[in-house]
């Protein structure tokens, strides 16, 4: 953005000075509202204004620094990206170069040889307007800078971030029976056709030749190259995922129809960087979102009201999460054959990666735990599935039985036992819910009274 307008500014120059040159040649056609002054006024006006943004833009530059140090030794460095990102900086810094540039370029245009002499009335006064601009933009400045470096408001924007990922990879419309995941890939090939033992003899893998970040894949590219080469795919890595240098990025079956372009093909539908992104990968923001509430649990910092908002926040995008389709990890050509075998993401791995680490940092903090089991609570209002209760109660009795042995307060284990007492009976009472149902609609009343 910063050079974008520093592009703008420069064409803006050269236009104003081609209007003052060409139709303002004459004092008595100028407006009230111009520049009437001479060229020494202008080239101070103008070489003050320059002076002064480029030491402004010095400022805010030394400013930025000092917010991404504190957010990365508070935070995480991960989150560096995040104030790097905000347009806000990026406006607020190009604003104060792009006046600078307009105003040198207007400024070496004034002549005053002699009796003759020109001034661009019309760029000294839109340098006059930038620089009024500049001030509002400085103070705005001053204000969103205060506020970005805010807990609530720094975890609230990668709150954000996570629930659009979510729409984005699970959209309501999207999945398909998840019953087909219970069977094993052996089963998969001999139901397809192929024989176990032929398929492991015959497949081959394709390798990267440097390591990385897997970012993305185009899976509709993946099951288009599949169909017109008539083979089978198996990806055994999902999004986030580092892939180390000569190690398989996939298998293909059979190996004989594998050459030097298919595997550049194939490769070509995977995006390898050298971190991770949120684009196919909810597991990053949530990961983000561990590492703030786990820096505020640590001793250095003993923040645990940072934690619990983490918590928060975890627990509205996994609630969101719960009522999504997950992805098969097969996908069919038009004939109803597998053609690309995939990784796909597990609810019990996103509810491992966001309560896992937490949970392990908070034994010895009864608020943090208590809101744990709260928003477990929260989440089991959400779920359809028998295997995403156990999920939960698992991790229920994880933190009960953590506090149990770390937790010295007598009044202390008492809540979390209740606490976890009520977790317990949401989702256990709730096994044979089914939204559709007569039934289900009766036991959701029941449900509420009881809470």
């Amino acid at each position: 953005m910063p050079a974008l307008m520093t592009i703008g500014a420069i064409i803006l120059s050269i236009s104003t000075l081609t209007i003052d040159k060409l139709y303002l040649k004459s004092v008595s056609i100028r407006g009230w509202w111009l520049y009437t002054g001479g060229p020494d006024g202008a080239r101070t006006i103008l070489s003050t204004i320059a002076g002064s943004m480029i030491t402004v833009a010095g400022v805010v530059f030394s400013i930025t620094i000092v917010v991404l140090s504190l957010a990365s030794s508070q935070f995480g460095p991960r989150l560096i990206r995040n104030f790097i990102d905000q347009r806000i900086n990026q406006m607020v810094m190009g604003t104060f170069i792009a006046t600078f540039v307009f105003c040198i370029i207007a400024l070496q245009n004034i002549r005053d040889i002699g009796d003759t002499y020109f001034v661009p009335y019309i760029s000294v006064t839109i340098g006059i307007l930038l620089s009024m601009a500049s001030l509002c933009v400085l103070i705005y400045f001053i204000h969103s800078i205060s506020t970005s470096i805010r807990a609530n408001n720094i975890i609230a924007r990668v709150s954000v971030e996570l629930e659009e990922s979510i729409e984005r990879i699970f959209p309501e419309e999207y999945g398909s029976d998840r019953s087909k995941n219970d069977r094993s890939l052996e089963d998969i090939v001999e139901e397809q056709g192929y024989i176990s033992e032929k398929y492991y003899r015959e497949i081959s893998s394709v390798a990267l030749e440097k390591g990385g970040y897997l970012v993305a894949y185009d899976i509709d590219e993946l099951l288009d190259i599949a169909v017109k080469k008539d083979i089978l795919i198996r990806v055994d890595h999902r999004p986030g995922d580092f892939i180390t240098g000569r190690n398989p990025l996939l298998w293909m079956w059979p190996k004989n129809r594998l050459d030097e372009k298919l595997g550049k093909k194939l490769k070509s539908a995977f995006v390898i960087g050298s971190e991770r992104t949120a684009e196919q990968d909810i597991e990053y923001p949530i990961h983000l979102l561990v590492e703030i509430a786990v820096r505020a649990l640590s001793t250095g910092i003993n923040d645990p009201f940072t934690a619990i908002t983490c918590i928060d926040w975890l627990g509205e995008a996994l609630s969101k999460l719960a009522g999504k389709k997950m992805h098969d990890p097969f996908y069919y050509d038009q004939d109803g054959k597998i053609r690309v075998i995939t990784k796909p993401l597990t609810f019990s791995g996103v509810v491992d990666a966001a309560f896992n680490q937490i949970r392990q940092n908070a034994d010895t903090v009864p608020a943090v735990s208590l809101r744990l089991l709260e928003s477990i609570g929260s989440i089991a209002h959400q779920v359809r599935r028998d295997e995403h209760r156990k999920v939960l109660l698992h991790h229920a009795e994880m933190i009960l039985r953590a506090c149990k042995e770390n937790v010295f307060g007598e009044k202390d284990r008492m809540d979390i036992q209740d606490r976890y007492n009520r977790v317990f009976e949401i989702l256990t009472r709730r096994e044979s819910f089914q939204e559709e149902s007569i039934i289900g609609r009766s036991l959701e009343k029941k449900f509420s009274k009881i809470l």
